[in-house]
């Protein structure tokens, strides 16, 4: 009995060839019927057979009389250990492994007619493993475009047991291609960075950052390269702070608030303003736009390898706004403030953007800087998004409420009709592209 007909017909005239008379059975019922009508030498049964099991066949065989001195050959392409052993212990002559030799097959036809013990390899629980040069290995090639994020959190770092699957360093990404990348924000997350980096040994580190407030520098000082002669740390922002760029990151470690001072780092250390021109990293493109949210807050885009990231994880998308999300169009004038960001996002293959509250948490924190489910699912959709990454979570939004939080936007974006990817950021996460 063979359930695929093609291996049946060749099964057939191979024995039939050799001599013997061979009759076909369509399923697993009829294969039992013959084998009491026509009591055989021999049957040749699969073990995947319509209407019943193989083993179930192999079963009712050997449990009468009439049919218990049948050889059995099981032929399975399911050659898993516990399916071969089952079988050989009820009394199958041998298994053998699809798809089956024809010469295997007469083989063990012919020793079970000549009474021959079955050969040792009867007990082959699984195909033969290929030979090392054989086995497909596949790997990422080491230029594939890469987003990391070593820190997703939002306004101050978190930690216990509810926070175990989502993390709770606060926001630090790394972007990349390659042995090059860049790094967003400087929040606790890049401790964690920093220790790899100094691993691999000095070398020149670009760091953008998207403002100063505290959960988007307080890993700064943890930098272990600032701390390692021959690193070069270039730090990047906007202008438009209550202080320039440098005063406020020297100010982070004085001597009122930190044990170590800015000028016992051993790196090399720069500070840059942004201006309109794109930056260039290797082979990484960088622009910038501001963002809804207190002080001088900006937004990423990075290009890599013709693939777009746009990044901007404190943004009050849509400020004020409680309505439903479907009532916003292009033309709405709660657009107003929102165009230029709209434009520079649109189109990414990549958004990396906040949905940190909840409608009903929103409700009591407008202008706090930080964007509703709802709201944040149209800036997706008029962005034209392919796919986005939810990130700058709540500190109060453990994994649990996080993983709701998430099946909510998916709903939204269902009424919404647009079939955007999605997903929540995660301290550890990496996509390539």
């Amino acid at each position: 009995m063979e359930d695929d007909p093609v291996t049946a017909c060749l099964f057939q005239n191979l024995l039939t060839t050799a001599g013997f008379e061979v009759a076909l059975a369509a399923d697993g019922e009829e294969c039992l019927a013959r084998a009491e009508a026509w009591s055989p030498a021999i049957m040749i049964l699969d073990l995947l057979m319509p209407k019943m099991h193989g083993i179930d066949v192999l079963r009712r065989l050997k449990n009468s009389p009439a049919t218990r001195a049948i050889g059995v050959i099981m032929c399975t392409a399911r050659s898993y250990k516990a399916d071969v052993q089952q079988a050989l212990a009820m009394g199958a002559f041998a298994v053998l492994t699809k798809p089956v030799e024809r010469g295997d097959l007469l083989a063990a036809v012919q020793r079970f007619l000549r009474h021959e013990k079955p050969p040792l390899d009867r007990t082959l629980l699984a195909t033969p493993a290929a030979s090392p040069g054989e086995i497909y290995a596949p790997v990422l090639p080491k230029d594939r475009p890469f987003i990391r994020f070593w820190g997703t959190r939002g306004s101050i770092p978190v930690s216990g047991p509810g926070y175990i699957r989502h993390g709770g360093d606060t926001s630090c990404v790394e972007v990349g291609r390659g042995a090059e990348s860049i790094i967003i924000d400087a929040g606790s997350g890049i401790r964690e960075l920093g220790l790899r980096l100094a691993q691999d040994g000095p070398r020149r580190v670009h760091l953008f950052i998207t403002h100063t407030h505290w959960d988007h520098i307080q890993g700064f000082p943890f930098f272990a390269p600032l701390f390692i002669p021959g690193f070069e740390v270039v730090v990047y922002g906007a202008s438009g702070f209550g202080k320039d760029l440098k005063s406020i990151f020297q100010g982070q470690v004085d001597r009122d608030y930190f044990p170590v001072q800015f000028e016992d780092m051993r790196a090399k250390v720069e500070f840059v303003v942004l201006t309109p021109e794109p930056v260039e990293v290797e082979n990484l493109s960088v622009t910038w736009e501001y963002t809804q949210h207190p002080q001088a807050t900006i937004g990423y885009k990075v290009e890599v390898a013709g693939r777009k990231i746009g990044y901007a994880s404190d943004d009050e998308f849509l400020i004020g706004y409680h309505g439903a999300p479907q009532a916003i169009t292009l033309d709405s004038e709660w657009m107003t403030p929102h165009r230029r960001l709209l434009e520079f996002l649109s189109d990414v293959d990549l958004l990396v953007h906040e949905a940190q509250y909840t409608n009903p948490e929103y409700g009591a924190k407008v202008r706090w800087g930080h964007s509703s489910v709802s709201n944040a699912c149209v800036l997706a959709k008029l962005a034209r998004a392919r796919r986005w990454l939810v990130t700058h979570h709540d500190p109060l939004h453990e994994d649990a409420f996080l993983d709701e939080k998430l099946n909510v936007t998916r709903e939204i974006l269902r009424t919404l009709e647009h079939p955007v990817e999605l997903a929540n950021c995660f301290d550890g996460m990496v996509e390539y592209f």
